[in-house]
């Protein structure tokens, strides 16, 4: 009896491991598809497939202090003038990283990405995963700044920022 009870405990053990690992893999290239899918909706000007990246209440955080683009309202309007002409913009994800609630319902991630244009950023985020799609809840965009140069671009940056409360 007891050598059946730890067969089966073994074999149970190996099957829900290799079902959650399968799930974890599928939830992985799904949401890295969805990432990547978002840049190239942006290259593309692909309005449609951009904001359908997100879920309906989604928010994007730009670099700058004001933009809080949230979704139906301020984000769809920013991306759609923006791509009216059929410009987007391009952003290149080169390093990504991906954390997985124990339900494969919910995940964060980091990544890396680089703008020819614009240099080097960090987008991080909240994924979430509704009618068995996943789907940008948040997604925040940061200018990486190395450190060897931190002095000189906040000195750059905090007088922007009084230079901005002067004028208004």
């Amino acid at each position: 009896m007891k050598a059946f009870t730890c067969l089966s405990l073994t074999l149970y053990l190996f099957l829900s491991t290799g079902v959650c690992a399968h799930s974890e893999t599928k939830s992985t290239q799904a949401i890295n598809k969805l990432l990547d899918g978002l840049h190239i909706a942006a290259s593309q000007a692909n309005l449609d497939k951009y904001l359908g990246s997100f879920t309906e209440t989604g928010v994007f955080m730009g670099t700058d202090d004001w933009e809080r683009w949230t979704r139906p309202v301020t984000l769809d309007k920013y991306v759609s003038e923006r791509f009216e002409g059929g410009t987007g913009w391009t952003y290149q994800s080169v390093e990504r990283n991906l954390i997985l609630s124990e339900d494969y319902n919910t995940a964060w991630f980091d990544e890396i990405t680089v703008s020819e244009k614009w240099g080097r950023f960090r987008g991080t985020g909240v994924v979430v995963k509704q009618n068995g799609h996943w789907k940008i809840a948040h997604y925040a965009m940061s200018f990486l700044v190395p450190n060897e140069a931190w002095e000189k671009i906040s000195e750059l940056s905090t007088k922007a920022f009084s230079d901005r409360e002067k004028k208004n």
